[in-house]
Order: structure tokens, then C-alpha cells, then sequence
């Protein structure tokens, strides 16, 4: 049965993550740090061909690609984009403090979205279309393998719904630069609607 590798890497650090805002809608450049931090895992640790090059529309993630794939085409996906915050994005933890909403959301925040932006659920449900219909196009194309250049909290709650073995979504968190591949064995996809996330990507140094 055939079976297609799909490389999943979280965009480069941008300045304001670093100071605990909340970033997703929001469309934001690499930060100096971030863009060198790139550059450095290419040039010792290396990326494997991505195959064919998809990424969110977010400008963090395109930049990511042309720093780690020079001159690759790139395919962006609306449904990769981080989640929307809404009234919230660029806004930190502390200065929310005092929003009910904000406890509110805190409390559920699968059910209970920020105002003006995407509840958890919400944001879980585009991303798994999204995910299926790039495997539904892999398979359709003859591509054997891709590479997806997303946000952490895209590639985690994906992982946390298809990925074995099975493990909650903080358990696939990645430090910027990196992420994991996965193999999607056709028949256990069809079947089960699971893929095997097998390393690292890029690999770590043995």
C-alpha cells in the first residue's frame, strides 16, 4: 500500500512570542534572532528535501520557507494559519488579567473563543480539514513527499489528533526551526485516520 512522508516544521521566532503576546491572526516578520537561529540549524544540522513546499499564509511561515528552501515554490494554505485571538492578538497574558472573558476562556477554551476570534474547536476543525485535504491532493498528484511550514499550535493539535503514538498536544511541542515527520500509510489512513510520526525534522545529530 503506498505511503507518502510529510515533514511538519514550526516557523522562526518573532519578537513578539518572545514577550508572551498573543500572536496568531496577526501577520508579523521573523525577528533578527529568529531569522539567524534558521540559518544556523540549516547549516549544521540540515533539512531534508521538502518535496513539495507547503506553508500557512502568515508572513513568519513564507519567510521561514525562503530562509530554509531557497528558491522552492511555495503553496500556501489558508487552513495551516495559527489560531485567531481575535480582540486579544498582541496582547499579553498580564494585560488581560482583569477580562472575565479572558478567565472565561481560560476555563474552556475549546468551547469558549476569545472575542472576535476562533475557539478551540474551531481552529481544531480547519486545520484536520485542511490536514485531509492535503493528503487527499498528495494522493491525487503522485507526491510522495511534502513538507508543511506551519505554527506550534497547528502542528501540535494535529499531531494530538492523528499522530501514534498517541500523546496529548503539549507533548508535541517544538522549539522554533523544528518539527516532526510523520508517514501516512494509506490503508491505516483509510481505516483509521491515524498517521506515524517516525522522527525529528530536521533529525537531531546521533
Amino acid at each position: 500500500m503506498q505511503s507518502y512522508i510529510i515533514n511538519f516544521i514550526r516557523h522562526g521566532a518573532i519578537d513578539e512570542t518572545l514577550k508572551g503576546k498573543y500572536i496568531g491572526s496577526t501577520d508579523v516578520s521573523l525577528s533578527k534572532k529568529g531569522r539567524e537561529g534558521l540559518v544556523t540549524i540549516r547549516e549544521t544540522v540540515g533539512y531534508p528535501d521538502p518535496g513539495k513546499l507547503y506553508s500557512s499564509p502568515l508572513l513568519r511561515c513564507t519567510e521561514t520557507c525562503g530562509i530554509l528552501f531557497p528558491g522552492q515554490p511555495i503553496q500556501t494554505v489558508g487552513a495551516f494559519a495559527e489560531c485567531d485571538f481575535g480582540k486579544w492578538e498582541g496582547k499579553s497574558a498580564a494585560e488581560l488579567s482583569n477580562d472575565p472573558d479572558f478567565a472565561k476562556w481560560l476555563q474552556n477554551s475549546d468551547t469558549t473563543p476569545p472575542p472576535g476570534g476562533e475557539s478551540g474547536k474551531a481552529f481544531a476543525g480547519r486545520i484536520c480539514k485542511g490536514f485531509e485535504r492535503l493528503i487527499e491532493n498528495m494522493s491525487a498528484e503522485g507526491t510522495n513527499e511534502a513538507t508543511v511550514v506551519t505554527h506550534g499550535g497547528v502542528i501540535m493539535t494535529l499531531l494530538a489528533v492523528y499522530g501514534l503514538p498517541q500523546a496529548p498536544s503539549y507533548q508535541w511541542r517544538m522549539d522554533n526551526g523544528y518539527g516532526f515527520s510523520v508517514r501516512v500509510n494509506l490503508f491505516l489512513w483509510m481505516r483509521d485516520k491515524v498517521v506515524e510520526v517516525f522522527d525529528t525534522c530536521p533529525r537531531a545529530p546521533q
